[in-house]
């Protein structure tokens, strides 16, 4: 699989750099689905389905027998690229920052090798693959696009789902591998502590909420340290700080906005429990608060044998070097809806560019090397090839 895949390296990446060149922002992926569906078409084999969650595209191949479904992302982030490099972004003010076109044209590159491994073959699996609409964001309801492709049936009969996600931070050519909680659930919260305020000469004619605020920034700083078990995973990060307009006027508000991450259940609700303590500490000095809790997405639980599938083929194909026990860290992704749906796992792709420049997710110059990525196709395709033949 990894000679055929290697084949058709330069069709993936002219696929990457074409979707590159024009992102879209989450449930807005109308010119990179009708790419996916129009390249779909021009392989052949597959029974396509367009506006699944909105701007998905699903395609299946095989007509019965045990059924694995194969993710890919599709959307963009609100970021303007600094990258100068011919297949930068045409989209002011939208880039492709997270690897999101990467995984679309691997999920293409994927395609044609199963398509021409079930010519060759004519297998009695079915592998389905799944073109996901925003995974960087939620619509008006709060729905992210793994839960909206869920809804719209695309996991239906699945026996088991599959991904995998590039990291621009950890060396090329390393597929990194976590079994249970890798990834972390994801809340936002919003919070309002309130005062009387005054005039800034008469600080005691009035509660001020900047003055509550310190000993609340203090509780929640704490949270992870000294709320939290030592041994559980948490964070509480705040991103957002804002009140008052003026110099010599005290504010009656002060805003907050933060994020919490947790990788279990019972920490998740600790978190949120804390946070509110934290807040409560407005009333004791003469305040009052409200809070608002926005529920993200659960932690993503890598299930054990579907990532043993992947290890033993990575090592097969790749070589045992290429397969690296790693730790994923406090970042979140929706593929967590679907490994709750199936037997599922995601990997990560060590895709560091060779210059050595270190290119972060979710900045302005970030990029990855791009000879990861017929690699990644044939570990995918060769996984779903031998689950749909019984041969794992």
């Amino acid at each position: 699989m990894l000679s055929k895949a290697l084949a058709i390296q330069d069709e993936i990446v002219r696929l990457r750099r074409t979707i590159h060149a024009n992102p879209e922002l989450s449930f807005h992926e109308y010119q990179t689905a009708a790419l996916v569906a129009e390249t779909l078409g021009e392989i052949g084999g597959y029974k396509v389905r367009t506006q699944v969650g909105k701007t998905g595209v699903v395609a299946e191949l095989g007509e019965s027998g045990p059924l694995i479904a194969i993710r890919a992302d599709m959307d963009a982030l609100p970021i303007h690229e600094a990258n100068d490099v011919p297949y930068r972004s045409r989209n002011s003010g939208v880039m492709h920052a997270c690897g999101h076109d990467a995984h679309t044209a691997i999920l293409l590159g994927v395609a044609h090798l199963l398509r021409q491994s079930y010519a060759e073959e004519s297998w009695s699996g079915r592998v389905r693959l799944l073109f996901q609409p925003s995974e960087e964001d939620f619509d008006e309801n709060n729905i992210s696009g793994a839960t909206a492709m869920i809804t719209d049936q695309a996991l239906e009969g699945v026996d088991a789902v599959i991904a995998l996600h590039v990291s621009s931070d950890n060396p090329s050519g390393h597929f990194m591998f976590q079994d249970g909680p890798s990834l972390a659930a994801v809340d936002s919260f919003n919070a309002w502590i309130r005062g009387d305020g005054a005039h800034g000469a008469y600080p005691h004619t009035g509660s001020d909420p900047i003055f509550m605020l310190a000993p609340i920034l203090t509780a929640l700083y704490a949270i992870p340290s000294r709320r939290v078990n030592p041994l559980d995973p948490s964070v509480v990060s705040l991103g957002q700080v804002a009140g008052g307009a003026a110099n010599n006027v005290i504010p009656s508000e002060v805003a907050l906005r933060g994020t919490l991450r947790s990788k279990s259940p019972e920490v998740r609700e600790q978190l949120w429990r804390d946070v509110e303590d934290a807040l409560r500490l407005s009333e004791l000095m003469g305040g009052s608060y409200e809070l608002q809790i926005i529920k993200g997405y659960p932690a993503m639980i890598n299930n054990p044998e579907a990532n043993d599938w992947m290890r033993q083929v990575t090592g097969e194909l790749l070589g045992p070097e290429a397969v690296v026990e790693s730790r994923f860290g406090m970042g979140a992704e929706d593929f967590a809806y679907m490994t709750q749906q199936a037997k599922g796992a995601m990997f990560m792709l060590g895709a560091a560019t060779p210059d050595g420049v270190v290119r972060h997710h979710h900045t302005s110059i970030f990029d990855i090397d791009e000879g990861i990525l017929a690699p990644g196709a044939a570990v995918l395709a060769e996984t779903a090839r031998r689950f749909v033949t019984g041969r794992i």
